[in-house]
């Protein structure tokens, strides 16, 4: 079997590197199928590249990792829209784990006795298509400290909940001081003892963890914690684990969480290395999901069993602590479904 790693050289300088603020990196991203094929020196309908309601959303540094003229290269097939995502295929809905039942307050999901979720804001670093919020009513989510009042206010009514998890879109796209107060008001909060933030920033744009951030993040009596999003060994080049390393170097613990994806990572070298590279640096492999049905993804589908082997697989070559759990996300369930 293929294992989907590229040995290509880089590209070039990747935006980062070359100076960059995060925010000039999300303004100079790629915003169009086309737009992405032709960086990569690909036909667009030659790929099936096709635009549609959930836009294309690429910062350049991370379309630089992915192998020019490599229809199947395994980053490029996370967040190139394609023709397949128009397909009405039965068992693939819009709230697939069922988030609207779940909302304890305008932006606060609550599934947990313990815990709870804050909806920040709508933005993310990149587009993935798989994402089991492409079709979330952000706009009927709070954003900003004012805003977030009633969310905070129903938090800190609820003496049960230890832990708010920071959520979106993406937290990380939000700035520092935006940051710095919404801690500052979580802090506030008596029975609060945890703030975990789910990002996949880190890996699309490394730049964004800066010694401010770093700051922030250590200003607040609250444990953080850090759930990063990476697919594929790929992803993480040289220049992500430095960045990553300096949440660690922070006292920051740091856990990967991927999304079985065809194509991606459905192969037991791909999924192997992904696991090695991110113990390597002291990242923990926390949970691989089954993709949840969400509508315009049903491409990307793996079969459960197909999972269960490769879990098994990997697990006669890796630690224990190597190996993430395999979770399915069921709606009404009180907590993730192990499955291996």
């Amino acid at each position: 079997m293929s294992s989907h790693l590229s040995q290509t050289k880089p590209r070039a300088a990747t935006a980062s590197s070359s100076g960059n603020t995060w925010q000039a990196e999300m303004k100079q991203a790629i915003r169009s199928a086309t737009e992405l094929c032709e960086f990569l020196g690909l036909v667009p309908h030659e790929v099936g590249a096709q635009d549609n309601d959930f836009p294309v959303f690429v910062p350049r540094s991370f379309a630089q990792r992915m192998e020019l003229g490599n229809r199947l290269d395994p980053l490029l097939l996370q967040v190139l829209a394609q023709s397949q995502e128009e397909l009405e295929i039965e068992g693939y809905v819009t709230d697939p784990i069922g988030e609207e039942a779940a909302k304890l307050a305008p932006g606060v999901l609550q599934k947990y006795s313990s815990r709870a979720l804050m909806i920040t804001t709508g933005g993310c670093a990149v587009h993935c298509r798989y994402c089991f919020r492409r079709h979330f009513p952000y706009s009927e989510s709070p954003s900003g400290i004012e805003q977030w009042k009633p969310s905070l206010e129903a938090i800190r009514a609820d003496r049960q909940i230890e832990e708010v998890l920071l959520s979106g879109g993406d937290p990380l796209i939000l700035a520092d001081v935006t940051l710095s107060r919404l801690l500052t008001e979580l802090a506030d909060i008596p029975h609060l003892k945890h703030v975990r933030f789910h990002t996949r920033t880190p890996v699309i744009i490394p730049a964004r963890i800066t010694p401010s951030l770093i700051k922030t993040l250590q200003s607040t009596r609250l444990n953080i914690w850090f759930v990063i999003h990476a697919n594929h060994a790929n992803e993480l080049d040289g220049e992500v684990l430095m960045s990553l390393s300096q949440l660690r170097k922070a006292g920051i613990p740091v856990m990967n969480q991927a999304v079985l994806l065809k194509g991606v990572n459905d192969d037991e070298e791909a999924l192997y290395q992904l696991c090695k590279r991110l113990i390597d640096v002291q990242i923990t492999p926390y949970y691989l999901h089954q993709m949840d049905p969400i509508t315009g993804a049903a491409h990307f589908h793996v079969p459960i069993e197909r999972g269960k082997e490769l879990i098994a697989a990997i697990r006669k070559r890796l630690p224990g602590y190597a190996v993430p759990r395999y979770v399915q996300e069921l709606s009404g369930e009180q907590s993730k479904t192990v499955i291996a």
